[in-house]
């Protein structure tokens, strides 16, 4: 891969997630913090209209709008859709970007933690997994390398390299101070290995480290009509990143009645009953638990 000469880091591409906003407010007044000798770097402010509004979005999910045939079709045209095409004017285009590499900064409720979410498995991205996880013990690495980034419709597959800060649990529209710390560090460990990637001085890595692969996504329990019958069980509540055996129970209705996780692996749920996607009844990911190498 050739040098990254250009990064790109948004935030508020959801509105009501504050800490990706406050900090890109901070890092325009103090832009000393970002600055790499060999790397320029851009703020971008994805969505202020949801932010004004103190809503996730105004009429559709923006980090859903970046597909290359949407991006391509005028006739899609809300507000979310629209500002897609002016990002992706800016910072794009897809499949051509100016940017080289894009880091996009989020929120969840969920109990995550600080999680690093990677769109591709090569060796950039597994090792920068473990540079990361090395500066951060605590933080959790997650590929949702299922697609090619062509496919992804994320704001960050824009470039042909491109991450997801996920850092919770922080409720919308609230700003934590641990999980604030914890985006802002992560942001800066994320552009120092960019730089010691440019200047070829990665140090020596671990040869491998543990990590999640997405595999499917789970809806909570409605009836016919599609109206919700039951939550997320209290066992699994809070639990992101430990292991759901088959047979553990995953659900309870609302009359009592719990029921049990049937697939065929052990599971390691994550964005719990995350409150943003409430609107499609989603209730959790589930991951596999993977070994990553470096080399």
């Amino acid at each position: 891969m050739s040098k990254i000469k250009n990064v790109a880091v948004v935030g508020g591409t959801h509105g009501n997630e504050f800490s990706g906003i406050y900090l890109l407010k901070k890092w325009q007044s103090t832009p000393q913090s970002l600055v790499r000798e060999s790397f320029s770097v851009e703020t971008v402010f994805a969505n202020p209209k949801a932010f004004d509004e103190n809503k996730r979005y105004v009429d559709h999910d923006l980090n859903r709008q970046f597909g290359l045939h949407d991006l391509a079709n005028f006739e899609l045209a809300s507000y979310e859709q629209s500002r897609a095409k002016a990002l992706n004017e800016q910072i794009g285009p897809k499949g051509n970007a100016k940017s080289d590499f894009i880091i996009d900064l989020h929120n969840t409720t969920s109990n995550m933690g600080p999680s690093l979410i990677l769109l591709q498995s090569d060796q950039f991205n597994r090792q920068l997994g473990a540079y990361v996880k090395e500066k951060m013990p605590d933080a959790v690495v997650v590929f949702e390398d299922h697609t090619s980034v062509d496919d992804h419709l994320f704001v960050c597959s824009i470039a042909k390299q491109g991450v997801i800060i996920e850092v919770g649990p922080q409720p919308q529209s609230v700003i934590r101070q641990d999980v604030l710390d914890w985006m802002e560090d992560m942001t800066g460990h994320i552009l120092d290995f960019v730089h010691l990637y440019n200047t070829n001085e990665i140090p020596v890595l671990a040869d491998s480290y543990d990590a999640y692969r997405y595999e499917e996504t789970l809806k909570l329990p409605v009836d016919e009509q599609g109206e919700r019958i039951g939550m997320v069980h209290k066992s699994v509540q809070d639990n992101d990143f430990e292991p759901l055996n088959p047979g553990d129970p995953i659900f309870t209705l609302f009359d009592g009645t719990e029921i049990f996780w049937e697939g065929d692996y052990v599971a390691y749920p994550h964005f719990i009953n995350e409150a943003a996607y409430y609107d499609n009844n989603l209730a959790m990911s589930l991951g596999k638990k993977i070994v990553v190498s470096t080399k």
